[in-house]
């Protein structure tokens, strides 16, 4: 297998990760700089040894204004370092770690805004009013004004709202851990577009390199042939 020596370090590495000073994008490129004056963009650098400095570019990108790294922002660093996918699911995350009064909650909720509860609500007091008006003839247990339904109005009322508030705090907590997990895919999904870009830049310059060493060699052999034709015909017409 083919290797080259490094120019930053002097330590050998593979021949196909090799990278020239003149691909690496000029932020990361004074970050090398910085550190080895020497570096220019005819010398080469190892792709693993460029890792340093593109995630010390990151850090310096990511950082707010107060000069500090967010913990979203230190997660998206580790799985680009370590090639980690970022899963963007999150119900399924989720349901192993909710509780037994979560879920009543959220299906209490889920029932006391459907027709199917209004309907039902509704048929009930109808039954309610009717059996006590009509079949008790208004003397049964819960007469006219219906004090006892009122009653029971109240505590499904004052029961009902404190549930479906636990269920808007608990879908509002989901929206944010949703929103925080976009985040998340968007930012490392820029990062990777970004290493793309200088991947495929780096491919057309050592493409290019390559075209023009074979350039040369073509010229180099031409010349040869040139001369020696020359020679060649000096002799034919020495005779």
């Amino acid at each position: 297998m083919d290797n080259f020596i490094s120019d930053i370090s002097g330590k050998q590495f593979p021949l196909e990760q090799r990278i020239s000073g003149a691909s690496i994008r000029q932020p990361i490129l004074k970050l090398v700089k910085k550190e080895y004056p020497n570096f220019a963009n005819d010398k080469y650098i190892a792709a693993s040894e460029l890792m340093k400095f593109k995630e010390a570019y990151i850090i310096e990108f990511l950082k707010d204004e107060s000069g500090q790294l967010s913990q979203l922002d230190q997660q998206v660093i580790d799985s680009f370092k370590e090639n980690r996918v970022i899963s963007a699911s999150l119900d399924g995350d989720n349901k192993d770690t909710e509780r037994i009064g979560d879920r009543i909650a959220d299906k209490v909720a889920e029932f006391g805004g459907s027709w199917t509860f209004i309907i039902s609500f509704v048929l009930f007091l109808l039954v309610w009013i009717v059996f006590n008006i009509y079949w008790l003839n208004n003397k049964g247990f819960d007469p006219y004004p219906f004090i006892l339904l009122n009653l029971i109005l109240s505590c499904v009322a004052a029961l009902q709202a404190p549930v479906i508030m636990m269920s808007q705090n608990r879908q509002e907590d989901k929206d944010r851990e949703r929103a925080r997990n976009d985040y998340m895919v968007n930012l490392k999904a820029e990062l990777e577009i970004r290493e793309l870009h200088e991947k495929i830049d780096h491919l057309i310059i050592r493409k290019e390199q390559e075209l023009a060493n074979v350039q040369r060699d073509q010229v180099e052999k031409l010349s040869y042939l040139l001369k020696k034709m020359e020679k060649i015909e000096e002799a034919f017409n020495s005779r």
